[in-house]
């Protein structure tokens, strides 16, 4: 190892170690939640202008070769939506995924405990309702259920 790389070592753990003490300290929270905002956000726009200039079709394999969409069906589109400024359209699109992105990107604020306290089985029960509730409302969104 050289000496340029060992000094970029010694600073780089320096650095790791400062934003783990931030990320500890009082405002640590809000900072990660400003960081996986402001990440998400630079990712989603990047991606809509990507989108919307090369725009690929549908995605889902599920939808593409049967035309049934799937639970998680509309999840691409909440992200461009929300690349391209469009709140409404995001959650008209996928509103179970708009909601877990939410819990996502405010999980470091707390008030998530009450998750990992719960035992398997009920996690089991909360996702497969968050699952059948999503398709329900992608089969209603596409037309398959009644209105």
């Amino acid at each position: 190892m050289s000496a340029d790389q060992a000094v970029a070592l010694g600073r780089r753990a320096a650095l790791e170690r400062r934003f783990a003490e931030v990320a500890a300290g009082r405002y640590g929270g809000p900072l990660r939640v400003f960081l996986r905002g402001g990440g998400a956000a630079v990712v989603a726009v990047l991606a809509a202008e990507v989108h919307r200039t090369h725009d690929p079709g549908v995605l889902c394999p599920l939808r593409r070769f049967t035309g049934i969409p799937c639970p998680g069906c509309g999840s691409t589109t909440v992200f461009m939506e929300l690349g391209a400024g469009h709140v409404g359209a995001a959650i008209a699109a996928n509103p179970v995924t708009v909601l877990v992105g939410l819990c996502l990107l405010f999980a470091p604020l707390g008030g998530g405990g009450w998750w990992w306290r719960l035992p398997a089985r009920k996690k089991n029960i909360v996702i497969f309702s968050a699952a059948a509730v999503s398709w329900l409302w992608q089969l209603h969104r596409y037309g398959f259920l009644p209105s």
